[in-house]
């Protein structure tokens, strides 16, 4: 028996790899998983690959295969009997030929010879039934002729109204309203030297920097206001992207901490917006790509389309970019944090 062992990020792609390297598909192997790995935090500490054991499969005999072969020639005896038949037909033969052959055509010569002094009579005969026939058939035709159009002159006025019915029903839709675009607040950064400790600008900076010291990243921390004193922080020197993370679930999860950081014990609240690598607007543009595909498939099929969950901003840019297709309409469903927009066709 033929087994490997395989790891990886999670136990799908560690099964993957196995089934790669061992040349077999999943039905072919028992899988065992002898890690199921972990994530850790941030999927940075603590994480852990799984690790999952592949074995192959012994090919066991097939039992019906000797019973197909045997049943193969057990039904050629059934076949046989066919030939006594033949035989038995065959025996009657000699017996017909020992009787003469003269008389038998003399009777059939008398036979032919007596209807042909009767042929013109029944000839005549037939044809004037015929004639007899056509003619009927004439003046039933000359009589139905103007009995027709007026039969189907209804129908055809119904199926005129059908599809009137039918035109009347497919009416234009009704267009939307006009899409609103997503405002871009105006930022304004702070120099490093102007920003103080005790603005909200500052303890975001100061979290962070302490933060990623402890994550191991080295970043430059820049902060800035809106004109409603929102706080937006751009990090840069994270090649790796490992402040990103998977889908921007690192950067999220970063910028909820420090919102936490911001407002506590405050009266109002101040909106935090992490960015690094420019990654924001990049995935901007991907949820509009996506939205679009998105509403072709739910046109096609005629079904509605369920994206995955998202954060409120994300899901706000999917509404925002099919505003404007007149085909779709779009809503969200569920509950924090699994609330996703849905795509369905106009009605």
């Amino acid at each position: 028996m033929r087994s490997y062992e395989a790891t990886a990020k999670t136990t799908e792609e560690a099964i993957e790899a196995g089934l790669e390297a061992l040349g077999v598909s999943i039905s072919d192997v028992v899988v065992d998983i002898i890690d199921a790995g972990s994530k850790g935090l941030f999927g940075l500490f603590g994480s852990r690959q799984a690790k999952v054991r592949l074995t192959v499969k012994e090919q066991e005999d097939d039992p019906l295969a000797d019973l197909l072969k045997d049943e193969k020639p057990a039904r050629k005896p059934e076949r046989k009997p066919a030939q006594p038949k033949a035989e038995k037909k065959a025996e009657p033969k000699p017996e017909k030929k020992e009787k003469p052959e003269a008389p038998k055509q003399e009777k059939k010569a008398e036979k032919k010879a007596e209807p042909k002094t009767e042929a013109p009579k029944a000839e005549a005969d037939e044809a004037k039934t015929e004639e007899k026939k056509a003619e009927k058939k004439l003046e039933e035709k000359k009589e139905r002729k103007p009995r027709q159009p007026r039969k189907k002159a209804p129908k055809a006025e119904g199926e005129k109204s059908e599809k009137a019915e039918k035109t009347e029903e497919k009416k234009p839709l009704p267009p939307k309203a006009p899409a609103k675009p997503i405002e871009k607040p105006v930022v304004t950064m702070i120099p490093n030297e102007e920003v103080t400790a005790d603005s909200a600008a500052g303890k975001a900076q100061s979290f962070l920097k302490e933060l990623t010291h402890l994550m191991g990243v080295d970043v430059t921390v820049d902060v800035g206001n809106d004109t409603e004193g929102n706080v937006f922080v751009k990090m840069t020197g994270d090649t790796l992207g490992i402040l990103i993370g998977r889908r921007g679930e690192t950067l999220d999860a970063l910028q909820y901490l420090t919102s936490l950081k911001v407002n506590r014990g405050q009266e109002g609240y101040t909106r935090v917006t992490l960015d690094t690598e420019n990654y924001r607007a990049k995935r901007e543009d991907t949820l509009v790509r996506l939205a679009n595909r998105m509403a072709n498939r739910a046109v096609k099929t005629g079904r509605k389309v369920s994206l995955e969950p998202m954060n409120p901003y994300e899901r706000r840019i999917i509404h925002s970019a099919l505003q404007a297709n007149e085909a779709v309409d779009t809503h969200s469903e569920g509950d924090e944090p699994n609330r996703h927009v849905v795509i369905t066709l106009r009605k």
